[in-house]
């Protein structure tokens, strides 16, 4: 399938922008923009379909080094998240990227693995989650009026694979909905698949995305989380700060 980068999610966003102020006039439209919560998600496949892909990225990866290539991303997502904020956004979350070794593609792609997460990509999205911190706290002290949050999902989503039992999970490597592999993370979940009975007691879904279960957890420690979840401060108070403008 195509993807649309975050330059063309921007520019779809700036027309968006000016049909609402088409609608509901200039200072209306300011004051919408600065009260709304703007979430930005760096996801799996960021690194999973760049970096990381099978095969396709091997010469890559012996050619640009890992510091190379996330530099090359934290550079590209600070102008972007910039963009936003000259856009009007102001309450702005960034998620970082999860541990992308721990899903159960990156173990069954990787046969030095074994039972435990696969170490490259962890390594990989920590080096970025680090930088992309710093982009965070930067913008903060320097965009005026705005919050942006930092949004520790590798943290949460580490914890949860590293502690599944406490949190009534009987799975943390073999997805709900599986086919072929050691712990089925080989094929993506399709017709042929085997799916489980009960998709609340697995961590994750299919080779790739959390379950339900898994991301309501997620999602309620980013709500109402302490700063070792998300900071400076969690969603809800986010939500009722006010910005001076």
């Amino acid at each position: 399938g195509d993807r649309i980068n975050v330059d063309a999610q921007l520019d779809n966003f700036a027309t968006t922008r000016q049909d609402i102020i088409s609608w509901i006039g200039e200072s209306a439209a300011a004051k919408l923009f600065r009260s709304a919560i703007f979430s930005v998600t760096t996801g799996s496949n960021d690194l999973i379909n760049n970096y990381f892909t099978p095969v396709v990225s091997t010469l890559e990866r012996k050619v640009v080094p890992p510091e190379d290539f996330v530099d090359t991303m934290i550079s590209r997502f600070r102008l972007q998240l910039t963009r936003l904020y000259q856009l009007g956004a102001r309450k702005i979350v960034v998620i970082n990227v999860g541990p992308v070794g721990c899903i159960p593609f990156s173990r069954e792609s990787d046969p030095m693995a074994g039972n435990e997460c696969s170490v490259e990509p962890n390594e990989v999205a920590q080096m970025y989650n680090l930088q992309l911190k710093t982009v965070v706290d930067d913008l903060n002290a320097n965009l005026q009026g705005s919050r942006f949050v930092y949004a520790d999902v590798f943290r949460i989503v580490y914890d949860i694979i590293q502690n599944y039992g406490s949190y009534g999970f009987e799975s943390e490597k073999v997805p709900c909905c599986s086919l072929a592999g050691k712990v089925g993370g080989l094929i993506p979940c399709g017709p042929s698949s085997k799916v489980c009975l009960d998709r609340s007691k697995y961590v994750f879904w299919d080779p790739y995305h959390p379950t339900e279960a898994a991301n309501i957890i997620i999602a309620r420690r980013l709500l109402s989380g302490d700063t070792s979840d998300i900071f400076p401060i969690n969603i809800r108070q986010l939500a009722n700060l006010k910005l001076n403008t």
